[in-house]
C-alpha cells in the first residue's frame, strides 16, 4: 500500500490489518515506562490514534482532538501510538498540558506488525483504528495523505457503536 506527503508517494511497510479481523496483539511502553499490551485495553471499545510524529501541526491537533473525545466518552479506550522518543513524547504532552495515554514504538514493530512503518521518512503512517473488546478491528482508517487530518467522527461513532 502506498499514501502520500505532500503528494510524494510512499510505500508502507507490512500488511494493513483489515476490519472484521483479529488485531494484532502490541505491547508498547507508555510515558512512565510501563508495558502496555493490547489485551490490558479491551475491556472497553478502543481507539488507536497513530501519528507520525507528534511535534508536527497535524498530528499535534489530531492528538488533542481526541484527547478531548477521550475525556468525554468514559466507556472508550484511547491511545495514542507514534515512534517518537519518551522525551518528544513527555515535552509535547506538558507544552500542551494533556494528560493521556501515549505509546511509543521506537522500534516500529508496531508499525511493521500494522502495515504502517514508512521506511524513506522513518515515521509510522496516520491511522485509526476501533478495536472491540474481542480484539476485532471494527473500524480503520489509514489516511491516504500524511499531511490531512483523519475522520474524527466515523472513528468515534464506530467505537460508540460499541459501547
Amino acid at each position: 500500500m502506498q499514501v502520500t506527503l505532500k503528494g510524494q508517494p510512499l510505500d508502507l511497510e507490512g500488511i494493513q490489518p483489515v476490519v472484521g479481523k483479529k488485531a494484532e496483539n502490541f505491547s508498547l511502553v507508555d510515558l512512565n515506562d510501563s508495558l502496555v499490551e493490547l489485551t490490558e485495553l479491551l475491556n472497553k471499545p478502543l481507539i488507536v490514534s497513530v501519528v507520525p510524529d507528534i511535534d508536527t501541526s497535524v498530528c499535534a491537533i489530531q492528538t488533542k482532538r481526541f484527547n478531548q473525545e477521550a475525556a468525554s466518552i468514559t466507556e472508550i479506550n484511547f491511545v495514542t501510538v507514534s515512534n517518537n522518543t519518551k522525551e518528544q513524547q513527555s515535552n509535547w504532552c506538558a507544552a500542551e498540558g494533556v494528560e493521556m495515554t501515549m505509546l511509543r514504538d521506537e522500534d516500529v514493530e508496531f508499525g511493521k506488525n500494522y502495515g504502517l512503518f514508512i521506511p524513506e521518512i522513518n515515521h509510522l503512517a496516520r491511522a485509526i483504528f476501533v478495536i472491540d473488546q474481542n480484539g476485532v478491528i471494527a473500524y480503520e482508517e489509514i489516511v491516504p495523505e500524511i499531511a490531512q487530518e483523519p475522520d474524527y467522527q466515523k472513528a468515534i461513532d464506530a467505537a460508540k457503536a460499541l459501547i
